[in-house]
């Protein structure tokens, strides 16, 4: 073992044996950003780049468990993503259809699709529904797959549900406008049931939300790491959720 690989593992080690399980987030939104950038940086394809980051997935998820997180959410395909080109965009399909078929073969994990699944194609369609229908009555981490997911998207399709809902049950418009509230959308999100997000991490240095969870995260803390996603470590895993930790104490949450 090299001098650095020791140090680091000696490292992640303390750092993790000072975490208090307590302060432990229970989910965590992860924005997976840098994959091309990896790629480029390291004299790969982007494909290769995508597929080093959908590797990473497993690890993070494994880290999770060993933390106690209960729910992650992964930002796997944005709707804006859609209009990459077909060259770049087929591949990359490919890849989040066998991680999921991944996600739901390995025994531990809950998948739930969140997004818009009329924006995606019918094989990728399938695999998601395929998925969550399998791993249903699992008890482990629940993990959604955020794709083909869009903040502003997810609220414009909460409210047209909660609008079908009410005109199949004979509400009228009056009646409906009297009973639309905060806690009426957040029913019909693609989270409904769930809590929301304690802690939202996005790789590779950018210091936006991109419309990540609008809705859920209005009191979630954030933690922006400049690496790229492919290179995410178990350190900085471990950093983000110190940090997290010493601002929930500070603010008494």
């Amino acid at each position: 073992m090299k001098l650095r690989d020791l140090v680091y593992r000696l490292y992640a080690r303390r750092v993790e044996g000072r975490l208090d399980h307590a302060q432990v987030p229970k989910h965590i939104g992860v924005i997976l950003d840098g994959n091309r950038r990896w790629a480029r940086a390291d004299g790969r394809t982007t494909v290769q780049g995508h597929q080093a980051g959908a590797e990473k997935i497993s690890e993070l998820l494994g880290w999770c468990a060993e933390t106690d997180v209960e729910v992650v959410t992964l930002w796997m395909l944005s709707t804006d993503n859609l209009d990459r080109p077909a060259e770049e965009l087929a591949p990359l399909l490919g890849i989040i259809e066998n991680t999921v078929r991944g996600l739901a073969a390995d025994g531990r994990w809950r998948v739930h699709h969140v997004g818009t699944l009329d924006l995606l194609p019918a094989r990728t369609q399938s695999v998601l529904k395929e998925a969550e229908q399998d791993t249903i009555d699992r008890e482990g981490i629940l993990v959604n797959v955020a794709v083909g997911y869009g903040g502003r998207q997810e609220i414009a399709d909460a409210v047209r549900s909660l609008v079908l809902e009410a005109a199949e049950n004979g509400v009228s418009h009056e009646e409906l406008a009297e009973t639309v509230d905060i806690d009426a959308i957040t029913k019909h999100l693609y989270t409904r049931g769930q809590p929301d997000p304690d802690l939202i991490i996005r790789t590779s240095g950018e210091q936006r939300l991109s419309g990540f969870m609008l809705w859920q995260s209005a009191h979630s803390e954030y933690y922006f790491c400049e690496v790229f996603w492919p290179a995410f470590r178990k350190v900085d895993f471990l950093r983000a959720l110190r940090d997290y930790a010493a601002r929930h104490r500070r603010y008494g949450g």
